[in-house]
């Protein structure tokens, strides 16, 4: 006889130790469980082994509620198989539509060019007297050489580190012959914003976001380790912003200040109506790579 996905997490918290608690004797004498006792981890881990669908995203919120988010293209069996799993948790879930499509902010443009498409550049960041800049991994997947022209005449750099799915990041070597990069971020007002540390997101930080589609716009951190699950793979560790980009706008930066936070990954909806986008934390790239923003 199959386990349910709920019994099957209840199972493996009593294989953990957990069983005197009260949540599970044995697998015979199992008995329903008040979800409000169960912790965050043990809800997400059951939503990752079978909640894992194209089109979903999920965080915690700072009251201890799991935010399950679903796009346009989740309906019919998709819908039907994410809230069978997602109403086992009661009020410890919270279920809501976003607009549009959730995808990468990818597309053919202009900015930085690799391949046949084009992203936007996050943080110039550096080792020692090596520089580098920082965009997408899913930029980074798709080209070894980045150009600073659609016609590919001027070369960047080339990809030194690229990290997609699970993460969401890539490391870029200028070339010796690119020299102009400074530590700033353009905010397309024909200003710039000096960039001197890095930092981790909090929810309801003010923040803004500098791509080459869409230019600089700003909102607020709605959620942190958040898991987005696109067609491509998922990606985990994520920061939710109420900050809207499109296509293109992939890998540009996410700031508050003078402090780098994160790099475009992708959302749903777009700047015209407002949407939801994912930014991969900075600070795990630069440790990742032992760099550092200047």
């Amino acid at each position: 006889m199959n386990k349910s996905p709920l019994r099957r997490t209840f199972a493996v918290l009593a294989a953990a130790g957990l069983a005197a608690s009260g949540l599970l004797a044995t697998q015979a004498s199992a008995a329903p469980v008040d979800p409000s006792t169960l912790s965050v981890a043990a809800i997400t881990s059951e939503l990752s082994e079978n909640a894992t669908i194209p089109g979903t995203a999920w965080q915690t919120a700072p009251d201890g509620r799991i935010i399950v988010s679903y796009d346009e293209t989740v309906t019919g069996a998709k819908l039907a198989k994410l809230t069978s799993v997602t109403k086992q948790f009661g009020q410890r879930i919270t279920l809501e539509k976003m607009s549009g499509k959730l995808t990468k902010y990818i597309r053919g443009g202009d900015a930085i060019y690799g391949g046949q498409y084009r992203c936007s550049l996050g943080f110039n960041v550096r080792s020692g007297s090596t520089y580098y800049f920082l965009t997408a991994g899913h930029c980074g997947n798709i080209a070894s050489s980045w150009y600073a022209n659609s016609s590919k005449t001027t070369l960047l750099g080339t990809v030194a580190g690229s990290s997609f799915p699970g993460n969401d990041y890539a490391i870029v070597r200028y070339s010796s012959s690119y020299t102009n990069h400074p530590g700033t971020v353009n905010l397309y007002n024909g200003s710039t914003q000096d960039i001197t540390s890095a930092g981790n997101a909090y929810v309801g930080q003010a923040v803004k976001r500098s791509g080459s589609t869409t230019g600089l716009h700003s909102g607020s951190v709605t959620g942190v380790n958040a898991t987005v699950n696109y067609a491509e793979g998922t990606v985990t560790g994520l920061i939710r912003t109420n900050v809207c980009a499109e296509g293109g706008d992939s890998g540009g930066a996410l700031f508050a200040g003078t402090v780098a936070l994160g790099l475009t990954s992708g959302g749903s909806g777009n700047c015209s109506s407002g949407g939801t986008t994912y930014f991969q934390p900075v600070t795990e790239v630069l440790s990742r790579y032992g760099v550092s923003v200047y």
